[in-house]
């Protein structure tokens, strides 16, 4: 399949998403009504539930907010021992994801990193900021 026949990674609403992991650009949803952040993707603002949110880029910045060691094999692409957190984005939501390197507390700054993958655009990972 060549490019053109390359059919879009996601569902409707996930798809700006998805197309900017591809250039590795990481988007939230913007509200410009009360100019709230959210994540993960819907088609309205959870806080004041107008219909017109908007696409913005993070600075792919944020702390970790919790985080627990996986020893458990759960998926072939998954080898434990592995870093599942959850981390909050400076511009505020949160979002569950993987730290790799180091040894990473909670409350730890995190920078965006990218996982690549053969069959899908890039995952979204973070790596902790050297202090």
């Amino acid at each position: 399949m060549n490019d053109k026949e390359k059919q879009p990674y996601g569902d409707p609403i996930t798809i700006p998403f998805w197309e900017a992991a591809e250039r590795h650009e990481l988007l939230i949803q913007h509200c410009p009504e009360c100019g709230s952040y959210q994540f993960y993707p819907r088609p309205f603002c959870i806080a004041c539930n107008a219909s017109n949110v908007e696409w913005a880029e993070t600075k792919g910045e944020a702390k970790i907010y919790s985080m627990t060691t996986v020893h458990v094999q759960i998926a072939p692409v998954f080898n434990p021992p592995y870093i599942a957190a959850v981390i909050e984005l400076d511009e505020g939501p949160r979002m569950l994801t993987n730290i790799e390197g180091g040894n990473p507390k909670i409350g730890d700054r995190v920078k965006l990193a990218w996982r690549e993958r053969d069959d899908a655009p890039p995952l979204p990972i973070w790596v902790p900021v050297d202090v």
